[in-house]
């Protein structure tokens, strides 16, 4: 039996996301195991560079499955990620299925921020 591959979210942890000088009050460690326990395969999680949106820090990018991403799914940002009930929601999220599957729940859209636009893009 074959599992359809799953989402992908990338975790900024560069200059402002994951710093404990900006946020001091947050285990950003804890954060990062949180979203990789909660989200196993087929989803995969992955650590970022900087994704040049630092005043939103901390960001997580949740990108469709390739099959949603064929029938024209974006990849979903989420800005201020600081708290685990921004976490948990997103882990449920994408669990249920992710952009382009599942619905975005109405707490998670007060997180969504417009993706950094880099140059050459």
């Amino acid at each position: 039996m074959t599992v359809a591959p799953g989402c992908l979210v990338t975790v900024c942890r560069d200059c402002c996301c994951g710093s404990t000088r900006k946020h001091p009050s947050v285990d950003h460690d804890a954060q990062l195991r949180r979203l990789r326990a909660g989200l196993p395969a087929p989803h995969r999680v992955r650590i970022s560079d900087c994704l040049d949106l630092c005043a939103q820090s901390n960001l997580v990018v949740v990108h469709p499955t390739p099959a949603a991403r064929r029938a024209g799914t974006r990849p979903v940002w989420f800005g201020l990620v600081l708290h685990d009930t921004v976490v948990d929601d997103i882990t449920a999220w994408v669990r249920a299925g992710g952009p382009g599957v599942a619905p975005l729940p109405a707490a998670l859209e007060l997180s969504v921020v417009a993706p950094a636009l880099r140059p050459g893009r």
